[in-house]
């Protein structure tokens, strides 16, 4: 079973050509997640949609797309053909992880034909049912979208998927290059960590190291949205603290010579899909300059790392890891461990 994805900008032709794959590749399915964010226009209310610019930004949307593609799989086996523009790399991170977690490879395929074809396809587009409000709506949406098209071609694209210049071949013959390139092994799956979805409550364990100016260590992980400490999931039969430095050491290449002393213990409820868990974090200390020169990503589970102010980590990481890192904060100016539930302290 596989996803392949068909990415570009509005106007490359990603709908005609997958149309025209499904009919190329064996036993492979046609799923376009534009569907769902139609469903959810009838499913959730007027306020909701409104404060969404887009239905990718709808957390609920892109969880679908994860789930949906699963199920069509488990149901259909084969090959799933998604046309979808993906142009934020937190949602591409989100949606290919989550597939990944559930051991579906993903083989992302780029249209880009030239921008002035581009314009001119958005030229002539018409309404569609997703748009109502006529052929000009459908134009201008176009428009607005070629700029973080080119953004993104610059930032990330180019270098996580195959590109195919489309600009002068039909969808048929489009169609017929990517599954040459898919059945030849052009088009690698791409390379993101697979981290098991948990089936139960889990016991976490992050690890704060510092810079000489006290800024917080904080990665990127490619699998999921919003910065994060080093650190990951215990082991069974693994001490807390020791599997914090495990972590540190995998992610970051940093080997901590002490066992980090604890800071918080964040009781984390459930919140379908997820199960929460236990989320403990650790004082690593600070890291002097020379052990900063050496900090490396190792393999393809965190895309950056970064030094941040507490001011600035509220803009880097989900609100319940910020409420974690700020009281992580206080609990080491105090010098005491704190308890926490959903990221509020608890008890004296």
């Amino acid at each position: 079973m596989t996803v392949v994805w068909i990415n570009g900008a509005f106007g490359a032709g990603k709908s005609t050509t997958a149309r025209e794959l499904i009919e190329v590749i064996p036993n492979s399915t046609l799923f376009d997640p534009e569907v769902l964010g139609a469903a959810l226009t009838h499913l959730l209310p007027p306020k909701r949609l409104a404060e969404a610019g887009d239905f990718q930004d709808l957390p609920i949307w892109r969880r679908l797309v994860i789930d949906t593609a699963a199920a069509m799989l488990a149901e259909l086996g084969g090959t799933l053909v998604v046309p979808m523009t993906l142009l934020r790399q937190e949602y591409r991170d989100e949606i290919f992880g989550g597939l990944a977690a559930r051991r579906i490879p993903v083989q992302h395929i780029l249209l880009t034909p030239a921008e002035t074809i581009l314009r001119e396809r958005a030229a002539h587009r018409e309404a569609t049912p997703d748009l109502p409000d006529g052929a000009l709506r459908v134009r201008q949406w176009s428009y607005d979208h070629i700029e973080p098209y080119r953004a993104a071609l610059a930032a990330w694209l180019m270098a996580d998927a195959h590109p195919v210049d489309n600009g002068v071949l039909t969808p048929r013959e489009t169609a017929a290059r990517i599954a040459e390139a898919v059945g030849t092994g052009a088009v690698p799956g791409c390379d993101i960590v697979q981290t098991p979805e948990p089936t139960a409550e889990t016991l976490a364990a992050g690890v704060l190291l510092f810079d000489e100016h006290d800024r917080v260590l904080l990665v990127d992980p490619t699998y999921k949205a919003g910065w994060e400490f080093p650190g990951g999931v215990v082991e069974p039969g693994e001490a807390p603290a020791r599997a914090g430095m495990r972590e540190v050491a995998e992610e970051t290449g940093v080997h901590l010579d002490d066992v980090p002393g604890l800071l918080v213990v964040d009781w984390e409820p459930p919140a379908p899909p997820g199960y929460g868990g236990l989320r403990l974090l650790f004082d690593g200390g600070h890291l002097d300059s020379a052990a900063t020169d050496r900090l490396l990503l190792p393999g393809p589970e965190l895309r950056a790392w970064r030094f941040a102010t507490e001011e600035e980590a509220a803009d880097l990481l989900p609100p319940v890891r910020y409420a974690r890192l700020r009281w992580a904060l206080r609990a080491r100016e105090r010098g005491v461990a704190l308890y926490l539930e959903a990221g509020v302290p608890v008890g004296g």
